[in-house]
């Protein structure tokens, strides 16, 4: 049975916004497993709790997170169905401070959004900083395999996680990729993807993302855990190719975003990864998933 992620401390439309310090205290008082939520370093001394760098896209202020001080943030407001919310933007030590309280076995999973390199160290000392107290409860994921390499270095103490998909991906059929989303261009074998293996078809689709599971391996060595999306593992699957038994033969945790139950399709690539031996989950419905589920195995 694999474990769930509650995705940007989601809980099963429980109504609060996304990233919210009162967010992050319902899935702990629910028993949560996993919590994930997004950070970005502000100018000094914290992280906020965003997925955009941009604040006017996530909370009522105005300009880049990394020119705000944790005390320029008190008075913002996250957003919430396009108005200001009642719930202030947490910043990661009160992250922390919460689980740090909470004890038990709940592990948090920060999504490292800061892909531009830092002009020191001091942010990863920072962030080692602040991660102290939870130990190995803790895990920082990146999509930047170049900011994972650097924290490894400065920190070693942290476990590391590293989402693939800024090299390869798969769009579902009528579906357009964001403007400026990488990988630019689709490959012979009809996925995202800009390396040159994907240029030309010489050989099997499995045999072509055999190649490329090693080498995106190879990119994050220090990474114990590999995020992928959801509907690229199971196109990947039809090609032949299984990432979570490539990932496990490699010794690392395979997780699989962002499947949420209440999409009957969503759902079958739920029960399909987890027969496959997907160790994680990551949902906006985390209960209703794993409820389903282990329904399920009776």
């Amino acid at each position: 049975m694999p474990q769930f992620v509650h995705h940007k401390a989601a809980l099963d439309g429980s109504g609060l916004p996304p990233n919210s310090l009162a967010a992050v205290r319902a899935c702990l008082a629910a028993g949560a497993e996993w919590i994930e939520v997004d950070i970005c370093a502000l100018a000094e001394d914290d992280f906020l709790l965003v997925h955009s760098h941009d604040l006017q896209v996530e909370t009522s202020g105005r300009g880049e997170v990394s020119t705000l001080t944790p005390a320029d943030v008190r008075d913002l407001r996250l957003l919430q169905d396009g108005r200001a919310s009642a719930h202030p933007p947490a910043l990661l030590s009160e992250v922390v401070g919460l689980l740090a309280e909470a004890g038990g076995a709940a592990r948090l999973q920060l999504d490292w959004k800061d892909h531009t390199p830092y002009p020191s160290r001091e942010p990863l000392e920072r962030l080692a900083r602040l991660l102290a107290p939870l130990g190995r409860r803790a895990l920082v994921s990146s999509m930047a395999d170049w900011q994972l390499s650097r924290l490894a270095k400065a920190a070693p103490e942290i476990e590391l996680g590293y989402d693939i998909h800024l090299y390869i991906e798969h769009d579902p059929p009528g579906s357009t990729p964001e403007t400026g989303a990488l990988p630019r261009s689709v490959g012979a074998y009809g996925y995202r993807d800009d390396h040159p293996l994907a240029s030309t078809r010489w050989g099997t689709s499995a045999a072509y993302l055999a190649e490329r599971c090693k080498g995106l391996l190879a990119l994050a060595p220090s990474a114990t855990t590999f995020y992928c999306n959801h509907r690229f593992l199971m196109r990947c699957l039809a090609d032949g190719f299984d990432w979570v038994q490539a990932l496990h033969a490699a010794g690392k945790v395979a997780d699989a975003w962002t499947l949420d139950a209440d999409d009957s399709a969503v759902l079958a690539d739920a029960r399909m990864l987890a027969e496959r031996g997907c160790d994680l989950l990551t949902s906006n419905t985390p209960l209703a998933l794993a409820a389903l589920l282990k329904e399920d195995k009776r």
